[in-house]
């Protein structure tokens, strides 16, 4: 049975309601195990016989994400959209490291094997928390650009700050303002890294206040995101409801 460009397409995408949870487990499965092999060639001391098993197990790889690729490609309603869609990009490059690779004028490049494991991006395809994350963050995008803009402000007024308070006893750490920058992020993110840190009474007493605004920079997005998520969860929940009863009536 010939299957048409769009059945193709809704199994791929998992909403086939014969096929597309099997393909989706199939191909999840398929990535995890790739993810597996590409972290066990890394292992020293390897024997010859499972050198072989992850060379056919790559080539096997290959050929299973690259028909993907080219049937996602095929059945999508716009390809040159899908060609250069994230989720296609990510498809792409799911295989053509492999390729590149096993043409053998690449085998030393270290990078290019590891852009193989771009493959696990191809797990979020199907998460619907992921969905209702990034509408999450849609929605709040306006609040959160404000409060990007606010934190350059600070990162920026904190490295002036130790700066002027460090300069003179530490002209080797706090030499410049842009010097200073590595301590603000530092600092204002909470790490706290240790390796550079004020010795006058001003100095410290900055840090201080540095370290306290930091922890409020941090509770904004996370609250913003957080009551994002909470409104995106309850429509979610509100969605089948309405399906099943059709429109509010009066």
């Amino acid at each position: 049975m010939r299957l048409s460009r769009a059945r193709t397409n809704a199994i791929l995408e998992g909403e086939d309601p014969v096929w597309g949870r099997t393909v989706a487990f199939a191909l999840q499965g398929a990535i995890v195990l790739s993810a597996t092999s590409i972290a066990i060639e890394t292992l020293p001391g390897l024997p010859i016989w499972l050198i072989d098993v992850l060379f056919w197990l790559e080539i096997l790889f290959v050929v299973l994400f690259a028909s993907e690729y080219l049937l996602r490609l095929w059945s999508a309603p716009s390809r040159r959209g899908y060609a250069l869609s994230f989720w296609g990009i990510i498809d792409l490059l799911a295989v053509l490291p492999s390729i590149l690779l096993l043409t053998g004028g690449f085998l030393s490049l270290r990078a290019l094997r590891l852009l193989r494991l771009l493959r696990l991006f191809k797990l979020l395809r199907y998460s619907q928390a992921l969905e209702r994350i990034g509408r999450a963050f849609h929605r709040v995008a306006p609040e959160m650009a404000v409060y990007g803009l606010v934190s350059l402000i600070l990162l920026y007024l904190a490295a002036v700050g130790i700066y002027v308070l460090e300069h003179k006893a530490q002209p080797e750490t706090f030499g410049s303002i842009p010097e200073s920058f590595y301590w603000a992020v530092a600092t204002l993110t909470t790490v706290g890294y240790g390796d550079i840190y004020p010795v006058t009474a001003g100095g410290r007493a900055f840090t201080i206040l540095v370290l306290i605004v930091g922890l409020g920079i941090i509770a904004v997005p996370t609250g913003l995101v957080a009551t994002a998520l909470s409104d995106e969860t309850v429509a979610g929940n509100d969605r089948p409801n309405r399906d099943a009863t059709g429109p509010d009536r009066e």
